[in-house]
């Protein structure tokens, strides 16, 4: 007679078999090997049936050519409109905000600073302490550039009305080549649009959510010390966050050996180029240096893609024993 120990043992063999029959499936059956490129936006009908509906990334060549930004959003403009406006920074020791670091979920320090010191830190006149990326997402686009607003769209015509929404936010990103995004998922439908420079991004499609570890983290933040040392210090009396540890451009696959089964595609996106990243994708971002980009995130659909993610996320948890605190 088996013993119970061991029907555990062959139930979990037969669940880790489906997980990743689930993620071959949908490799066979609609994914694409490789980010496919559209010369042309398209039409919202199109957009939704092609894209949207099926859930796959795409970038799109020339959807934000008519925009001003792509020709005036230089340094010297920067200065002209910008210079001596205060804005909100994100600073960090090594380039990671909200990212694991030492077994803890540490956010970055933020300052408020003049857009012209910043830029400074972008055209490396000056040697910072620190890695500075304006990131904060609020919407900061609408809410604190309201000088360079008109230079770009505070909506997409054509994926609000795919949508049948407005943007929930529109993000202005600018930062420095060690500024990179760990790697996370958003519950946003999210049109990235590059200005100047470029982004890499490193995308795993949902269906790879069983090979993706995740644990529960103490959130902390970094601070710099009067000697010019990070610390990073704990924030007590909050829960803890949710995220991933694995680094996808150099996984430890001794710790996390089902990270050896995910198949991540990498794009990169250009200047005057759009990525359509769906909904609940997995992405790792990397950029160059001084890289402007405002993004548009809106509000997915809670439907029946949501419950069987949600389902999975659960059975996956439960196998893996996940959302226990990592020490």
């Amino acid at each position: 007679m088996m013993s119970s120990e061991s029907k555990v043992s062959l139930e979990c063999e037969d669940l880790d078999q489906c997980l990743q029959d689930v993620a071959v499936e949908a490799r066979e059956l609609y994914l694409d090997p490789q980010v496919p490129y559209l010369d042309l936006p398209p039409s919202p009908l199109d957009f939704h049936r092609t894209w949207v509906s099926p859930n796959k990334p795409v970038i799109i060549r020339t959807a934000i050519q008519h925009w001003p930004a792509l020709n005036k959003w230089k340094p010297q403009y920067f200065r002209q409109t910008l210079g001596q406006k205060e804005v909100t920074v994100a600073v960090t020791p090594n380039g990671y905000a909200d990212a694991v670091y030492d077994g803890k979920f540490v956010m970055p320090e933020e300052r408020t600073m003049k857009f012209s010191s910043f830029l400074d830190i972008i055209e490396r006149k000056t040697q910072p302490n620190g890695v500075f990326y304006v990131q904060k997402q609020n919407s900061n686009f609408t809410e604190e550039f309201q000088e360079i607003i008109s230079d770009a769209d505070v909506e997409i015509s054509w994926a609000t009305e795919a949508f049948g929404k407005l943007p929930d936010a529109v993000n202005f990103w600018m930062g420095e080549e060690a500024a990179v995004t760990s790697m996370h998922k958003d519950h946003y439908e999210n049109l990235y649009c590059v200005i100047s420079g470029q982004k890499t991004f490193t995308l795993l499609p949902p269906t790879d959510l069983p090979f993706i570890p995740y644990g529960l983290f103490q959130p902390a933040r970094y601070h710099e010390n009067a000697e010019g040392a990070f610390d990073v210090i704990g924030e007590e009396g909050v829960d803890f966050v949710p995220w991933i540890p694995v680094d996808p451009l150099d996984p430890d696959l001794d710790r996390y050996p089902e990270f050896g089964h995910a198949h991540p595609l990498t794009c990169t996106v250009k200047a005057g180029e759009m990525l359509y990243l769906p909904s609940l994708w997995f992405h790792h971002v990397q950029q160059s240096q001084g890289c402007v980009a405002v993004n548009f995130w809106y509000d997915m659909e809670y439907d029946i893609k949501y419950n069987y993610f949600k389902f999975m996320e659960a059975v996956v948890a439960r196998k893996n024993n996940v959302f226990k605190r990592e020490k």
